[in-house]
Order: C-alpha cells, then sequence, then structure tokens
C-alpha cells in the first residue's frame, strides 16, 4: 500500500527516439511513460488495458473525427486490414513481443504506429505509449496538427486508466 502511494498515477511525457524501428520515416512522435506497481504485465496486456476500452468522451470525440474525415476519404479508426489478425480497441495489432506490442495502420494522407511498451523500473513497471506518425500530404500535417491537443488528453487519460486499474487490482 505504500509503494502505492508514492506512485503518481500521472503520465509524464518523455522524448521519443526517433527514427523508431516500428515506423522508420516517422516525422511527428510522442511519448507518455507511468510507473505502475510491479506484477507481471506485457506490452500487449498493457495495449489491452489502455486501448481497450475508452472513455465515454472519447468514443464521442471519435465518432465526431470519423464524420469529419469521412468526406474525405479517411480510414475511420477502427480499419480492419484483410490481413489483421488481432484488434485492440479501434486499432490493429500489427506486431508484438513480450515487452512490445506495435498498432496501427497505413492511409494515404498518413501513416501511425502506437508502440506500447513495458520495461522493469525500481519502482515497478513502466509502461510507455510511443505514437508515431509519417505524414504524407499536406492535408496529414493539418491533421496532426488539428488533433495534437485532443490525443495529448487522450493518451494521457488511457495511461492514468492503466495505472489505476493496475493500482486497484494490487489491493484486491
Amino acid at each position: 500500500m505504500a509503494l502505492m502511494m508514492q506512485m503518481s498515477m500521472t503520465p509524464t511525457k518523455t522524448a521519443p527516439r526517433l527514427p523508431d524501428p516500428a515506423l522508420p520515416l516517422a516525422d511527428w512522435a510522442d511519448r507518455y511513460e507511468i510507473v505502475v506497481p510491479a506484477r507481471e504485465l506485457t506490452a500487449i496486456e498493457a495495449a489491452r488495458l489502455a486501448l481497450g476500452h475508452f472513455p465515454r468522451w472519447v468514443r464521442v470525440l471519435m465518432a465526431i473525427r470519423n464524420a469529419a474525415v469521412a468526406p474525405f476519404g479517411l480510414k475511420s479508426s477502427g480499419y480492419h486490414s484483410p490481413n489483421t489478425v488481432e484488434m485492440i480497441g479501434l486499432f490493429p495489432v500489427l506486431s508484438q513481443s513480450a515487452h512490445q506490442a506495435v498498432l496501427g495502420f497505413d492511409d494515404h494522407h498518413l501513416d501511425f504506429r502506437i508502440v506500447v511498451d513495458v520495461d522493469d523500473s525500481p519502482k515497478g513497471k513502466t509502461v510507455g505509449v510511443t505514437t508515431l506518425v509519417r505524414r504524407k500530404i499536406l492535408f496529414g500535417r493539418i491533421y496532426i496538427a488539428v488533433i495534437t491537443p485532443f490525443h495529448n488528453l487522450i493518451v494521457s487519460a488511457m495511461l492514468s486508466n492503466v495505472g489505476r486499474r493496475l493500482a486497484g487490482s494490487e489491493t484486491r
């Protein structure tokens, strides 16, 4: 219990590393991290906790986003590639290992990847979410500029939820 009180359930924004093998030509990236109570946790489990269940306000924002971009022929979030083996929330899983899960898809205006990773830390596990984007055309640049403030709120909320869920499971 004392360890939980010392841990901040607020994610921190950290510097992403570029280039990243998940999307080598990415020209935009951000990264958030949170330290959660120590337990066995794989990257795919962390991805499911973060991306599997969005709060209602995020679902409303995504519905507005999908309606706004539909006239431009953009894929909606939740696009299913014929080769997709697994989906987590709205996103196809592209690859996974014990320490890293990569989700995302390519569209004509931009390619994006969400990289969820889990590493040991002195206070538990560090769960990181890196968003990588390769903006292909002007519309991709405009799109990222418009959604970035919302993206920051959403990613921070997702990671906070992971922290709260895992902290709650430690007290049971």
